[in-house]
């Protein structure tokens, strides 16, 4: 990583989404729809963010399946928890924000489908870059849903913006 996030500080904010309770509040107050939906961290670190969405009645559509703003959801977590933590471990203010997201989806979404972010260096080095230009940057972070079969059911490509708050 650059010189402009703190590696203490993003390893404490990864602990705080892999403990259960301290989780669970920051999703029920910031994140209410995240945390009624059942999605929950499987994994987070400096490589990688993978969200579970479980296939129950709160994330079903009408066709048996996990509704696709169900699944959105979580492939925007993945790659947002990776962000909030590059900001927050940050020695500057910085805003992000999601400015795009496009979606393809391959399999009916009938099992909990687990959602990875792979793209957390690249998430890092435009936080980074934002700090060191001044100027607001963008990464297309993508966030695969994988059932218990193995299966791709669906890809997410979110675009996140990085901007210094000034001061």
């Amino acid at each position: 990583m650059i010189n402009h996030i703190n590696e203490q500080a993003l390893q404490a904010n990864f602990n705080k989404f892999k403990s259960g309770l301290k989780y669970k509040l920051f999703l029920f107050y910031k994140l209410p729809l995240a945390w009624l939906a059942g999605l929950k961290v499987e994994e987070i670190d400096k490589q990688k963010c993978q969200i579970s969405v479980p296939y129950k009645w709160l994330s079903q559509n009408p066709f048996k399946s996990i509704y696709f703003a169900a699944q959105a959801m979580a492939a925007e977590l993945s790659t947002g928890l990776i962000a909030f933590s590059g900001v927050q471990s940050a020695n500057a203010k910085v805003s992000m924000l999601v400015v795009k997201m496009e979606a393809e989806y391959y399999k009916k979404a009938n099992t909990k489908v687990v959602f990875t972010c792979a793209d957390a260096q690249q998430i890092f080095n435009s936080i980074n870059a934002a700090i060191d230009s001044k100027e607001g940057q963008t990464i297309t972070a993508i966030s695969n849903g994988i059932n218990k079969a193995g299966e791709k059911v669906s890809t997410f490509r979110i675009t996140w913006s990085f901007k210094v708050k000034s001061e």
